[in-house]
């Protein structure tokens, strides 16, 4: 019965991890940045975000798509790992971005404006990446692919 269990257990977490994802670049005033993204387009998969996460790897992160474009609002509730969310405009222009948000925090985290994505990427990469508003992310969400 434990064995069924656990088995249970990790193959809920095998598909909760196991979301395809999508390239993405972050073209920044001197450097392109490659990322791996989940795309989070319905409302379950927006309502669940990366909560319950205990890490993510440096290079991958999600992508919510809020085309055309609103207002948006996030939090960070049952979310494990700080997180930066990059508020995106629809031409993939970076409009604002929220830093290291605080793990569990239920206080909101909102856009400057109407937006069309939010990515959401480690706590720190925008730092240490140099990622700024004005910066271009590049995915088919944008339909500026090279």
């Amino acid at each position: 019965m434990r064995a069924a269990a656990f088995l249970l257990a990790w193959l809920a977490a095998s598909l909760a991890w196991g979301q395809a994802r999508e390239p993405l670049v972050i073209e920044t005033g001197s450097a392109k940045h490659a990322f791996q993204v989940e795309f989070a387009a319905t409302p379950e998969q927006k309502s669940r975000g990366l909560m319950f996460r205990e890490r993510m790897a440096p290079d991958h992160g999600m992508l919510f798509d809020f085309r055309p474009g609103q207002h948006v609002a996030m939090w960070m509730r049952n979310t494990l790992i700080p997180l930066d969310m990059l508020f995106i405009l629809s031409d993939g222009r970076i409009r604002n971005i929220h830093k290291r948000a605080v793990p569990h925090s239920e206080a909101t985290i909102a856009s400057d404006g109407a937006v069309a994505a939010v990515l959401e990427i480690n706590g720190g990469a925008a730092d240490r990446l140099g990622i700024a508003p004005g910066d271009l992310v590049r995915h088919r969400l944008f339909g500026n692919l090279p």
